[in-house]
């Protein structure tokens, strides 16, 4: 299990620092353990038990990491909420999920204690300043740890909210054997080594920052380096300094960085892994990765459920636009959604899922967990996708952002595609809003580029020459920028909302 490989790295290397904060003090792996126990012991005394949920509203800090393990550890069930949520989106996760504890920062004290009525099984929150000293607030608790570690591969360690774009949020379960399926999975694809220094960008709320990075680096022994928040040119000259091995980052944040660099040449080779993830990697910033950093990206793709599928290789083609292959001990497969059946190479339908990684469900929501699997035990992802006969997998766009316009298909990743090679066009966004005559129309949402002039027929025209004149948009919208996640992924439902009425 992952934690008695963390627990064996803090006994065989004590001395190691495991985890800096670049505003804090480094943390030596034999003091991640003794922070660990102690507060696992001193969250003992709030009464937490095994199978309670321990929610957590903290920024990026020490102590959110030290709640995660702790919980973890002593059989809870950790629940990690995003510090932007507004009071409405709390009181839903925490009312969804039976929180017994919450953790959260003291300027919230006032917010979340005018939703405690409404919250039966919630406690007295526990209000916390991050950066004020977490090992004195749990220093009189003991070191050692009071329980074993969890045994049982099928308990459930995190619950994590899916972004809630097609209903409410569900709470995805992920067992203690999802988490050390998927971690492995990634060591072996990846080649963590111990020597690997990462640094860490993300938010540390989501799968991809919490289990995928920060968890990666600890199940390997290696260090992880952690801004608090994401800063391009911090993060540029950090990793110009030839310190680090291993970064991970977004779309966006890759975009920031390109631009920082602004036509320099910048070496980045002594990197040995760059990943991206989240969203598509655009092609142009593929291609600028290598002129610019000497640096082939490699894009992977996961989700809240599984943690991460699949993913282009360490060694061998890193294929622009493809997320690539199935990751060790994964099964993936494309199908007609209607049916379920197989489709044959080359022909876009469903991506499923299959393996030990797979989350058990969704919280309290039977239905809808019956749902989201086929008759066979395949995990539908909603993804739209192709297999290339050697294997590699493209993703065509959710399904739920396929538009049919005049009974014909348009994948909006394709129109992006060309609308991409505008010189004009900085970033886009492809949806479809309801029309009388064609059932849906293909509507394009623009960032324009600095000083570019953008002109929608001309663009309408553009894409045109490019594509079937049934996938170019037939209207243009021009915005300074788009609704996003946490992770900048574009929330596409918004646009829609904003832009078909």
């Amino acid at each position: 299990m992952f934690l008695d490989t963390l627990a064996r790295h803090c006994h065989n290397q004590p001395d190691k620092v495991a985890i800096e904060f670049s505003d804090g003090i480094p943390v030596t792996y034999s003091q991640l353990a003794d922070t660990v126990n102690r507060t696992g012991n001193y969250l003992i005394s709030l009464g937490v038990e095994p199978g309670d949920r321990v929610a957590v509203q903290l920024p990026k800090c020490m102590p959110f990491i030290y709640l995660h393990l702790a919980a973890t550890q002593i059989g809870a069930i950790f629940l990690p909420l995003n510090p932007a949520y507004p009071m409405a989106e709390l009181r839903y996760f925490l009312a969804d999920s039976g929180a017994r504890l919450l953790f959260a920062e003291r300027l919230k004290r006032s917010v979340i204690e005018s939703i405690l009525p409404e919250l039966s099984t919630l406690e007295t929150p526990v209000f916390i300043d991050p950066a004020d000293s977490w090992e004195s607030r749990v220093a009189a608790y003991s070191p050692k740890r009071s329980a074993p570690l969890p045994a049982d591969p099928d308990q459930t360690a995190m619950m994590l909210y899916t972004s809630g774009t097609t209903s409410r949020p569900k709470g995805a379960q992920i067992t203690h054997g999802n988490l050390t399926a998927n971690i492995k999975a990634l060591h072996e694809a990846w080649g963590w080594r111990e020597d690997d220094v990462l640094l860490h960008v993300l938010p540390i709320f989501h799968v991809h920052g919490l289990v995928v990075a920060l968890h990666g680096a600890l199940h390997a022994g290696a260090t992880a380096y952690v801004l608090p928040t994401f800063d391009a040119a911090a993060a540029l000259e950090l990793l110009c300094s030839r310190r680090f091995s291993v970064f991970m980052g977004v779309p966006t944040m890759h975009r920031r960085l390109y631009q920082l660099a602004n036509g320099r040449r910048v070496d980045l080779s002594h990197l040995r892994l760059m990943t991206s993830g989240s969203d598509r990697l655009p092609n142009d910033l593929f291609f600028g990765y290598q002129e610019t950093f000497n640096v082939t990206l490699l894009e992977r793709y996961g989700m809240t459920e599984t943690g991460m599928n699949l993913s282009n290789p360490l060694h061998g083609e890193r294929r622009v636009g493809s997320v690539g292959l199935p990751l060790p001990g994964v099964s993936a497969r494309i199908v007609d959604p209607a049916t379920d059946s197989p489709l044959p190479d080359g022909e876009v339908g469903e991506l499923q899922i299959k393996g030990a990684h797979v989350c058990k469900g969704y919280w309290q929501q039977p239905e809808k967990t019956a749902a989201a699997f086929s008759a066979d035990g395949w995990l539908r992802t909603g993804d739209m996708g192709a297999r290339a006969p050697d294997g590699y997998y493209t993703l065509k766009g959710r399904a739920k952002d396929l538009i049919i316009s005049g009974g014909l298909n348009v994948y909006p990743p394709e129109v992006e595609l060309a609308l991409m090679e505008h010189p004009a066009v900085a970033a886009c966004a492809v949806i479809g809003c309801p029309d009388e005559e064609w059932g849906e129309q293909v509507v394009a949402a623009i960032i324009p580029r600095d000083g570019a002039a953008a002109d929608e027929a001309e663009i309408c025209a553009f894409c045109r020459e490019r594509l079937a004149h049934y996938k170019a948009p037939r209207r243009v919208v021009f915005l300074y920028e788009f609704p996003a996640n946490a992770l900048g992924k574009i929330q596409k439902a918004k646009l829609r909302e904003e832009y078909c009425g």
